[in-house]
């Protein structure tokens, strides 16, 4: 055992954020974060998904964005403070599902077309990576596509980086892997990477 190992980031972490600030990483007001959620619906190759997941949801914005290309999507957050403001935000859309739920710890019992991991997998240590990437996997019809999206600069308190979460992912990508890398983009402070369960 690595008691270096850091811990996965618990929801009591997320709670206190969003006590502090209502709309903690600016999702809502950024250019930066309206760039990157047009990147990210502008990535999906396909214009409907009828069974999409979507983990780590938090104030809802990119979900009501992916939310028009989805015939039903199911997003989750860790925090119910953040779910409140992401009902608020989703009131007019039937298709969405909000519900609080902790990846790796819960997973639906069901298979997706699309899983969209958007700016949560460095919140987890290598354990809870892999556990989740597993889940992911699995979770994926055949022809079930994953994006992946996350912030590359090191953070303080989180245990992994972005390109660490990516880099486990595209070991999966290989040949005799269950998964296939379709596409890929690097900005300056994120990257993008689109895969599909063989």
């Amino acid at each position: 055992m690595n008691l270096n190992q850091p811990n996965t980031l618990p929801p009591a972490y997320f709670d206190q954020v969003y006590q502090a600030n209502r709309d903690p990483w600016d999702f809502e007001t950024s250019p930066y974060e309206r760039a990157k959620y047009a990147a990210t619906v502008a990535a999906l190759p396909r214009p409907r998904y009828a069974e999409a997941f979507e983990i780590g949801c938090s104030l809802g914005v990119l979900t009501a964005q992916l939310a028009p290309r989805c015939a039903h999507l199911l997003a989750v957050d860790v925090s119910e403070a953040a779910l409140a403001q992401a009902r608020d935000r989703c009131v007019d859309l039937p298709q969405v599902d909000l519900r609080l739920m902790r990846v790796p710890e819960e997973f639906p019992p069901r298979q997706f077309d699309l899983i969209l991991l958007s700016e949560v997998g460095y919140y987890w240590n290598d354990a809870d990576l892999a556990r989740a990437a597993q889940q992911c996997v699995t979770g994926l019809k055949t022809g079930g596509q994953l994006l992946l999206v996350h912030w590359t600069p090191p953070v303080h308190d989180y245990p992994l980086t972005g390109d660490d979460v990516h880099n486990y992912f595209l070991a999966q990508a290989t040949d005799s892997g269950p998964l296939q890398h379709l596409s890929g983009q690097r900005h300056e402070t994120y990257r993008l990477d689109l895969l599909e369960k063989r």
